[in-house]
């Protein structure tokens, strides 16, 4: 396996979930691959601690919070062109045995498959929609702006692909949490578009290798269990404007013109709205963990 695998996660002050992250790799894979770890600008010490307990691992600061996409090419371009694939993974996942495997072996299955990813399960064991379509800008922009607060509304239905039971299949994009990518067709596209601070940069990975003549494969039969949110819920204030700002760029860069400028208009005032709401709600609840923290201690 590691002849032909390496491994490379994007941390952010990521803790105990970066030790989790790599004890469960070294319990799953017989010899433990070359692991880089292209750390954001971490306080935590945890990258350091990695390196240091990990002969496989290697750790590359970027020189600041580049977002995901881009952390993600900066640990990519460290690893030598000759290994077929790359595991892209945030910190926070945890493997469960044959999940690696599974992923490769599905890989030989499906020789124009550029992302291959795999059933993604919740902390809780519920299973997360990670292989989904691809938004167009009615199914995008209802999903967007009426997803959290009218869940079973039909475009997000059809967005998440929720009337699609788990097979192995290809699929319009999968979750960049944890996605096995083949080199080439990474390389093919540029990798991640560093446009992108955080968030819809795995739904512009998946579309653009789609569009390139790649396939993107879910693998149900791998699975992992994800953490989501570590670091994005420590700053919503940025994050959640970040997210808001993906959707729209996601949508804009396909939806060029100036037949199309209203819609975009339209596109950009509901984001913008919906995002502010969404930090007041946040700040809100913040507020009320921080106020029920005061009156327990």
């Amino acid at each position: 396996m590691p002849a032909q695998l390496a491994v490379v996660t994007v941390t952010y002050s990521s803790g105990e979930h970066l030790t989790t992250f790599l004890r469960s790799l070294d319990a799953v894979t017989d010899e433990m691959p070359q692991v880089i770890i292209a750390d954001n600008g971490s306080d935590d010490g945890a990258p350091e601690r990695a390196e240091q307990d990990y002969e496989s691992v290697t750790l590359v600061h970027t020189g600041g919070n580049l977002g995901y996409g881009c952390g993600m090419n900066r640990g990519v371009a460290e690893i030598d062109p000759d290994i077929e694939f790359v595991l892209i993974a945030n910190p926070d996942v945890e493997w469960k045995p044959g999940s690696i495997d599974a992923l490769l072996d599905a890989a030989r299955r499906w020789p124009r498959a550029g992302s291959l990813g795999p059933l993604i399960r919740e902390p809780d064991g519920s299973v997360y929609p990670s292989a989904r379509r691809v938004p167009d800008l009615v199914s995008g922009t209802g999903h967007a702006i009426l997803g959290t607060v009218w869940k079973s509304n039909p475009w997000t239905a059809a967005y998440r692909a929720d009337d699609v039971a788990p097979s192995e299949r290809d699929v319009g994009w999968l979750s960049g949490s944890c996605l096995l990518v083949r080199r080439e067709a990474f390389d093919a596209i540029g990798g991640f578009d560093p446009r992108y601070f955080m968030y819809m940069e795995d739904v512009d990975l998946g579309d653009r290798l789609g569009k390139a003549g790649w396939q993107n494969v879910y693998v149900p039969s791998a699975e992992i269990v994800h953490t989501k949110g570590h670091s994005a819920g420590r700053n919503p204030e940025k994050m959640l404007p970040a997210h808001h700002e993906s959707a729209y760029r996601f949508q804009a860069d396909r939806n060029p013109g100036v037949l199309r400028a209203p819609l975009r208009l339209a596109l950009r005032v509901g984001l913008a709205a919906r995002s502010r709401l969404a930090v007041r709600a946040a700040r809100r609840a913040s507020s009320t963990q921080s106020g029920s923290t005061s009156e327990t201690s």
